[in-house]
């Protein structure tokens, strides 16, 4: 079977596997949240910032806000989650770019959104696919990377270039399927140390799948 009809097998099995896995893990209520929540998201588990951005949307509930926030105020808010020093400066950044260049407003293309601080093309993507429902890219998270390099979808190491390998086998219209589904499989199965292998609903179609 080659990887184009796998691929497809794969994502038939695990759409009926993970019924009802969320587009994604953070809590928001509009772009403006989770471009933001998306941001503080990078190398931090998605449960910690859920913890803290209501209190940090709560403080400042727009843009507008945001940028005129002091920096310490919001080193506090987003301190339990760590890397807070660079966070504060990025999410502080990006609402001024919101305000001052696109009239307080989302972005919705990838060229614009990754000129906001601390956004780069996963965390577009992420915003795109789920507030919009644009499909740019393919997210490629821990989960994605992990789980697509052990399925033998890639053999990249690096980000971008395990996108464009996954874009090249995948439907545009499946691209926010996929990374959604992979995402589930990762955290419920495919984990990085110890993979349910034999619990695994694709495990006959995975090259790396270890059965006793």
């Amino acid at each position: 079977m080659d990887d184009e009809k796998r691929v497809q097998k794969v994502i038939q099995i695990l759409d009926s596997t993970y019924p009802d896995a969320p587009k994604t893990y953070l809590r928001w209520d509009n772009p403006y949240q989770l471009t933001i929540a998306t941001i503080l998201s990078a190398h931090t588990a998605d449960a910690c910032v859920n913890k803290i951005t209501p209190k940090l949307f709560e403080r400042y509930p727009t843009p507008k806000d945001l940028m005129n926030a002091s920096k310490n105020d919001v080193i506090e808010l987003i301190r339990p989650c760590g890397t807070y020093n660079r966070k504060s400066e990025y999410i502080i950044s990006s609402a001024k770019t919101i305000v001052e260049e696109f009239n307080g407003e989302i972005p919705r293309n990838m060229t614009d959104l990754v000129k906001l601080k601390g956004v780069s093309r996963k965390t577009a993507n992420v915003v795109l696919s789920v507030a919009f429902d644009i499909q740019e890219g393919i997210v490629v998270d821990t989960h994605v990377k992990r789980v697509s390099q052990r399925l033998g979808f890639t053999q990249e190491k690096y980000p971008k270039k395990i996108e464009q390998d996954l874009m090249d086998l995948i439907a545009k219209n499946q691209w926010y399927e996929y990374a959604r589904l992979m995402g589930a499989h990762g955290r419920q199965t495919c984990h990085a140390r110890s993979p349910d292998c034999k619990n695994c609903t694709v495990n006959h179609l995975c090259p790396s799948a270890k059965i006793q």
